[in-house]
């Protein structure tokens, strides 16, 4: 996609008619705030593709520390939003982009194996609670761990999970409860096992036997 700066409509008469692309890595100014004329293929239709142009307003914001800026095509207008609002507003709608899809991914709400809505509810709440212990832990493991150490919010999501059990764990001896019986309880259910099959069998043989004649 082709993005000139319009002559008639940008105030800033050094990019008029320019490649946004191609002027962007030589400015040095804190925001660049412009409309652009962008020039895109349509959809095939009857075996052609026309060309079309659309105009947008796009922002940019300079990251000092990177030398280099972050750019944002939007419809809101300029009057309402400055640049450093669009920033803010772009950098709150990708943290609720990640969310949903460490949701999807991690806690695999993507596709739900019943239609019981209560199931459902009760998987939407179990992964929000999940979610929110995961972020206290990641608060207290940031504080903990060197000001140069990063963690990336999906990297952590997965190391939490896979060490759920662990923390459930640590989490039960600190509030002082007993571990299950694990031993016990794995005798206890396969007697059940046991018990049940002599029901079964009789069951089975009760129903399969000849009916009387009345």
């Amino acid at each position: 996609m082709n993005m000139t700066i319009p002559c008639e409509e940008f105030y800033d008469t050094l990019l008029e008619g320019k490649q946004i692309h191609d002027v962007v890595d030589d400015l040095s100014r804190k925001y660049i705030d412009v409309e652009v004329e962008a020039e895109f293929k349509r959809g095939q239709y009857e075996g052609t593709r026309s060309l079309d142009t659309k105009r947008f307003r796009v922002v940019g914001v300079r990251d000092e520390d990177a030398d280099d800026y972050h750019l944002y095509i939007t419809n809101l207008s300029r009057e309402e939003f400055f640049p450093e609002d669009l920033a803010t507003l772009y950098r709150c709608r990708w943290e609720v982009e990640t969310l949903f899809r460490e949701l999807k991914t991690q806690y695999e709400l993507d596709e739900f194996d019943t239609s019981d809505p209560d199931i459902v509810r009760i998987l939407l709440y179990a992964a929000l609670l999940s979610l929110l212990v995961s972020r206290e832990l990641l608060d207290l493991v940031t504080e903990q761990a060197d000001d140069e150490i990063v963690f990336p919010p999906e990297r952590w999501a997965a190391t939490f999970r896979s060490h759920a059990q662990l923390i459930l764990h640590e989490l039960g001896e600190y509030l002082g409860y007993s571990p299950p019986p694990l031993l016990e309880r794995l005798i206890e259910d396969a007697q059940k096992i046991h018990q049940q099959r002599p029901v079964l069998q009789e069951t089975l043989a009760t129903a399969t036997q000849p009916r009387c004649e009345s």
